[in-house]
């Protein structure tokens, strides 16, 4: 692993993000509306959304170097990356190869300790294995031990506080496509969706056991995960999410590695809901967040990361 000391303390957080005027996760599968529950109407955004955003802050703000390279990019082969550990270790054998299970096997033989020694490069090189885990499948072909990483830390999905009201908003396109367009039509129609307003809450954990048991995850690696939170949506603008912004984020810090309390209780402080005399929220300042410290044991501190007080 890295020589970095891996954290030995458990945190668990909770971000609070908006989106207005905006479409924050859009749904593939239902022509790219904001995804809702279908039951409460609340929205959802998935933690796979909000890790490629912390992803892509973390190769923008890192210029892709060792060690906080990232594995999950678009469009880049995993097989490549794999090799690399490969080649680190010497071993001529390609996820191409036929026999390339069987070449794995025999190796193992005579280096019992391969499966640990891929595993540790892959997490020394890439901030995203360290951090989230990650399936190789070249390894996994291999028979590796190695090719599932449980990562330490987790995110559950994104709810919005309350119900939203989705729109859809018709747009005119004046660029046309063909000759044959350009001649009969001076525009085509289309629309996107929108969420007029939506603050949403998102609950996470770290896990100290797992940093140190597999991934190396360290207390560099853990503020570089908190900048990334605090400013992934600063580098994602885009028309349909030209207004997003992270407004809160809290920090439990267990006294231990294995954690003070279940996390359950302590995102049970953190306390939203809209102002009264506001029926429908349209702003941040439309809603009042409290933390309940008495909720709290001792052996556990809590900090606010964007305003930097309680």
């Amino acid at each position: 692993m890295t020589e970095r000391k891996p954290i030995e303390n458990r945190y668990d957080f909770t971000i609070l993000f908006d989106v207005e005027n905006g479409n924050p996760n859009g749904d593939p599968d239902s022509g790219n509306m904001p995804r809702v529950d279908l039951e409460t109407g609340n929205g959802l955004v998935t933690d796979v959304c909000i890790k490629r955003k912390i992803r892509d802050y973390v190769q923008t703000a890192m210029s892709e170097e060792s060690p906080w390279r990232i594995y999950i990019q678009n469009r880049k082969t995993l097989n490549r990356l794999d090799s690399e550990a490969l080649e680190a270790e010497h071993i001529d054998a390609r996820p191409e190869d036929k026999d390339f299970a069987k070449e794995i096997k025999a190796l193992k033989k005579d280096n019992p300790e391969l499966d640990r020694r891929l595993r540790d490069y892959m997490c020394a090189n890439f901030f995203d294995i360290r951090t989230f885990g990650a399936v190789m499948t070249t390894f996994v072909k291999g028979s590796l031990a190695c090719g599932q990483v449980r990562g330490p830390v987790q995110l559950g999905f994104a709810r919005s506080i309350d119900p939203v009201s989705i729109q859809e908003i018709s747009i005119t396109r004046v660029a046309v496509t063909t000759e044959a367009d350009a001649a009969e039509k001076n525009n085509t129609m289309g629309n996107k969706f929108i969420i007029p307003y939506g603050l949403y809450r998102m609950n996470g954990y770290v896990s100290a056991k797992l940093a140190q048991n597999v991934t190396g995850f360290s207390d560099e690696d853990l503020n570089l995960l908190w900048q990334s939170i605090l400013n992934m949506f600063e580098f994602d603008r885009s028309a349909a999410r030209g207004s997003m912004a992270v407004r809160k984020l809290y920090v439990f810090k267990h006294d231990s590695a294995l954690g003070d309390a279940p996390s359950w209780k302590l995102f049970d402080s953190v306390d939203v809901h809209k102002r009264d005399g506001i029926d429908i929220a349209r702003s941040f300042g439309d809603y009042v967040v409290n933390v309940n410290k008495e909720l709290i044991p001792d052996s556990i501190s809590v900090s606010e990361m964007v305003d930097g007080e309680l």
